[in-house]
């Protein structure tokens, strides 16, 4: 009996550092490569793919190369939470995924309960406030971004009514109450409040009910192809007020889906392609090469993940999961020293990111940045 406990603590000690061996390290992306959110699980699985490569190139990480395993979550969240597992029966060393917040709050209880180390890309105050250890963001909390769209509204557009336009889901409902919450602090009445379902078309009555309410703007909320739906919409109805969002709305994937319809659109973006920062330059022109078409946030996002992964490894010196979420909390990187994550980076005890970001708006179609905001 004891020589069967022996071996189990054995076991658990290998299984705790990780899967490096002669064949490589394997990390496991779980994406939206198929459903609603594919425009957006795509983009950032090729910013993965892009910076694995060019990790792979310089010599892996200490010494091992990626073996880069993709699961499809199908843009579901018990999928995306069955692929975790896969992920991590497969012998994954850290989980990059998911996009969608509705996805990452049910998956990441499974990571979490397996002590494995999870960067997503996802945006829903509630995934850093549920005590998880072990997840880490590339891309600010939208609890963080709300109240520079909010100042941007009041102070930039002197608008003291709005409309808010927003998807129900985990993503949606997040951004909304940190909006409304942002809104009342600063005094501003919400004479609108319209939610939409996750891939909904048809965007015609929200707008009639947007130009109806008497706002003097709009705050748009909404993932990257409903987005692009509702800027058609606002563009064939001739809706003349602003129209401002966070993260999303602008992006290039909804610039490029809009056809032109996003024109004037403005908001607050935590990275951008646009951005006069020589290493994001050199990913836009190196991904805009590979794949075909110019990355958004998500690639960015993606490509940063892989980074974090290799600089955080390499500062802990082995393949370790427990000391590499140890490492994370309270962890600063400066592009500087590890160019790989593009801005100066830090996260806290939570896993929050704390960067600086900027205000854009899109001229000629694409983002063009009016304000660089300090990080918070």
């Amino acid at each position: 009996m004891l020589k069967k406990t022996l071996m189990g603590i054995a076991l658990m000690a290998v299984l705790s550092v990780g899967t490096a061996n002669a064949q490589g390290v394997t990390i496991g992306s779980i994406a939206e490569l198929s459903g609603a959110g594919a425009a957006a699980g795509t983009v950032w699985r090729d910013g993965i793919v892009l910076a694995v490569d060019e990790i792979n190139a310089a010599g892996g990480i200490l010494g091992q190369q990626i073996d880069l395993k993709e699961y499809d979550s199908q843009t579901d969240p018990q999928n995306s939470r069955a692929m975790v597992q896969k992920a991590i029966d497969d012998g994954a060393y850290v989980l990059l995924g998911t996009v969608y917040s509705s996805s990452t709050v049910v998956n990441m209880l499974v990571a979490m309960q397996n002590g494995y180390p999870q960067i997503t890309g996802s945006e829903a105050p509630a995934i850093t406030e549920k005590g998880n250890p072990y997840i880490f963001r590339t891309a600010f909390g939208s609890q963080k971004g709300m109240p520079k769209i909010g100042k941007y509204l009041k102070d930039g557009l002197n608008a003291n009514k709005v409309a808010i336009a927003w998807v129900n889901s985990e993503f949606g409902k997040g951004g909304h109450d940190a909006f409304l919450n942002v809104m009342n602090d600063l005094g501003i009445e919400v004479v609108a409040d319209i939610p939409s379902e996750q891939g909904q078309a048809d965007f015609s009555s929200d707008v009639v009910k947007i130009k109806n309410s008497g706002a003097e703007a709009v705050f748009a909320y909404m993932t990257e192809e409903e987005s692009a739906r509702f800027l058609i919409e606002t563009q064939k109805q001739g809706l003349d007020i602003p129209i401002a969002g966070d993260t999303v709305l602008t992006s290039q994937k909804v610039i490029d889906l809009a056809s032109g319809a996003a024109e004037g659109a403005m908001g607050h973006v935590g990275l951008t392609a646009d951005a006069p920062i020589p290493g994001i330059q050199e990913v836009d022109k190196n991904f805009n090469a590979r794949f075909g078409y110019r990355p958004d946030h998500n690639a960015l996002k993606g490509y940063i993940g892989a980074y974090t992964i290799k600089y955080v490894t390499e500062l802990v010196g082995e393949f370790d999961r427990e000391k590499f979420a140890e490492k994370m909390h309270g962890l600063c990187l400066s592009a500087k020293d590890y160019p790989g994550v593009l801005m100066d980076i830090c996260w806290d005890d939570t896993g929050e990111v704390s960067r600086e970001s900027f205000l854009v708006k899109v001229v000629d179609g694409k983002q063009t940045i009016t304000a660089v905001l300090p990080a918070n």
